[in-house]
């Protein structure tokens, strides 16, 4: 079959997505040092979305070297699977944002450290079923009336992946904005101890919640045009509409690691030993806490 650009474009996605995030997963992997819950939830992230660009690819060589539907549904679960578990670990990364924010003297307590596992386990556990749905009959491959605008995923299904994303956006935004109120009221707080409001706590106060607001942002503009696509579009329509919605959605995870990993400190750090082997110790690192935006 002849290659679809498309299809070229969501390869080369996955395989800059599978860069990234594989190059995180070894930095989180051979630091002792990132254990923290913290790293634990960007790892969970990064495993998410190295998984999500290596079934782009394989997606690609199935369908140009073995084309199969039975080998497409596979695959088609998989990506189904990856995706989820990484807005899951986001939906994740957010509740302990505003965890060690709201109860900063107890987060780092072991019942901290239990919640996260918790929270990554059924996040995990809830995103390998909805993988596992298509493979197990919930498909459009003996039904070509009930598909949707992603074969083979029937109409029901995307409609259940899509209103799960609406409710983990609504959750996301909602934790974003009490994280805000915190952080401004922190500021405050502050500033008056001081008697006085300077130039440097509004400057912080703007820049935590600029940079809460290009998160949420972000993630909106990557995945929204697809969700809401998944609802209303119909599979009779030209396939370029699905795939216009679907490449920003795996940008995504291609973004994720920039934001969660490579800003902070501590994974510099351990990416210069890594590649460097010459890490100085009079090199000064600042290591960002968990509530850090």
């Amino acid at each position: 079959a002849a290659l679809n650009p498309w299809d070229v474009m969501l390869c080369v996605s996955g395989t800059a997505i599978a860069c990234e995030n594989a190059l995180v997963v070894a930095i989180i992997c051979y630091s002792p040092a990132l254990r923290t819950p913290m790293f634990v939830l960007v790892g969970s992230l990064a495993t998410a979305d190295l998984l999500a660009g290596l079934g782009l690819i394989l997606n690609f060589v199935f369908q140009y070297v073995i084309p199969s539907e039975t080998v497409s549904l596979l695959t088609v679960g998989f990506l189904v699977a990856s995706f989820a578990a990484s807005v899951s670990s986001l939906l994740a990364i957010t509740v302990d944002r505003y965890l060690s924010l709201y109860n900063a003297l107890t987060y780092y307590s072991e019942r901290t450290v239990l919640c996260i596992h918790t929270m990554l386990a059924g996040a995990w556990g809830v995103s390998l079923c909805l993988g596992l749905l298509p493979v197990l009959g919930w498909n459009c491959l003996h039904d070509r009336t009930s598909c949707s605008v992603v074969r083979p995923l029937t109409k029901g299904n995307v409609t259940l992946l899509s209103a799960s994303f609406f409710l983990i956006f609504l959750i996301m935004l909602h934790l974003y904005i009490e994280i805000c109120k915190i952080v401004c009221r922190h500021a405050h707080q502050i500033a008056l101890q001081q008697h006085f409001l300077t130039a440097s706590h509004y400057v912080t106060t703007k820049k935590g919640v600029s940079t809460l607001a290009i998160i949420l942002g972000t993630f909106g503009a990557s995945w929204l045009p697809f969700a809401i696509y998944c609802v209303v579009g119909d599979p009779d329509y030209p396939s370029v509409y699905t795939y216009a919605t679907l490449l920003p959605a795996t940008y995504n995870s291609m973004i994720n690691p920039i934001i969660y990993a490579y800003r902070n400190q501590e994974i510099q750090r351990s990416m210069w030993v890594l590649f460097c082997g010459c890490f100085q110790a009079k090199v000064s690192f600042r290591s960002r806490s968990p509530s850090d935006v």
